[in-house]
């Protein structure tokens, strides 16, 4: 009873963690590579890199679990290498773990280093002689986000898996999975919504949608499409596209008191509506050379936000760098 109280009580991205293979959605090519490996019993040491959210833990996690079943906590040693990250982890933890086997256990020991594109550069090039001297008893896997953080070196030993951001269709499986077991009302437009502003990543997805939950006043309430984009921030498109209206139809002093007004009631920053400007344009008949201009100038913009810019000056440069290019268009 304990155990079940705790379990509720854990954030989503927990308590709906895939705890099989079959379970892990939106990498089939990787899962089903690496389940071969598995019934060949072949397993190589292995590399899952990509962005944030989209299933390299979970997906070792499911695979070791499939493995080694009831054994697991004696035959696997997950560490985060942006916490343990110095040599004298490889040199004590890891290689006091892989150089040991259990007597009772056939195969070998798995150790999962995740953040590993943390690890200092003499961790990994002691991990290197670590991983070749005792192959025969441990495999390990490394979980990173950017693979060309990692010793080429290191990188060369293992099998590489790029994970991509998680499909559209598979967010929305699991979305729908969690919704149906939490009893959530909410509207088909929020669930699209989610799914579109998660952006392939099913952690952020969930993080969202039990912040929604957790701010309903009652149970029966339903999540709309203003709450998901309350909850993570992000611009919704009818303010963009009112004030792109403005920008387009209004004179200057009209446009800049507009955009004034849109970052100050909903607040917004400046960088919130230039991704919504882009993703609006993208949708017009544009020529080539119209698109250009208005995709470098907004460019230049971002930079210039990231350099801590004058936001007044900057926001001056949006106008402009839309009006111009549409000015162009007419000609």
């Amino acid at each position: 009873m304990v155990i079940q109280k705790n379990r509720e009580n854990l954030p989503w991205v927990e308590k709906y963690r895939p705890s099989s293979l079959d379970e892990v959605n939106g990498q089939n090519d990787i899962v089903s590579t690496v389940r071969k490996f598995v019934h060949e019993g072949k397993l190589p040491h292995l590399l899952f890199y990509g962005p944030p959210g989209t299933g390299k833990t979970s997906t070792i996690i499911a695979l070791a679990k499939e493995i080694y079943g009831s054994n697991y906590r004696n035959m696997v040693l997950e560490l985060n290498a942006s916490d343990d990250r110095g040599i004298d982890v490889v040199r004590n933890q890891i290689k006091e773990f892989a150089s040991t086997m259990q007597i009772f256990s056939k195969g070998f020991k798995l150790i999962i280093l995740d953040e590993a594109d943390a690890m200092t550069s003499t961790a990994q090039n002691s991990l290197r002689r670590i991983i070749e001297k005792y192959t025969k008893n441990t495999r390990f896997c490394i979980l990173a986000n950017y693979a060309h953080k990692l010793n080429p070196a290191l990188v060369s030993r293992c099998t590489r898996f790029r994970f991509s951001p998680i499909s559209q269709e598979a967010v929305n499986t699991t979305i729908a999975t969690v919704i149906t077991k939490e009893k959530l009302k909410i509207s088909s437009d929020a669930i699209e919504s989610l799914c579109t502003l998660a952006r392939g990543d099913m952690r952020k997805a969930l993080n969202v949608l039990q912040a929604c939950k957790a701010s309903l006043q009652d149970d029966n309430d339903e999540i709309d499409t203003n709450m998901i984009y309350n909850c993570i921030g992000a611009a919704h498109p009818k303010d963009i596209e009112a004030v792109l209206d403005s920008i387009l139809q209004d004179e200057w002093t009209s446009s800049y008191n507009t955009i004034s007004i849109c970052k100050r009631e909903k607040g917004l920053a400046l960088i919130d509506l230039l991704s919504g400007f882009v993703s609006i344009l993208n949708k017009y008949e544009l020529k080539p050379a119209t698109r250009i201009e208005i995709l470098r100038g907004l460019s230049d913009i971002e930079y210039a936000i990231s350099k801590a810019g004058s936001d007044k000056i900057q926001t001056s440069a949006v106008i402009a760098v839309i009006k111009s290019a549409m000015e162009h268009e007419k000609k």
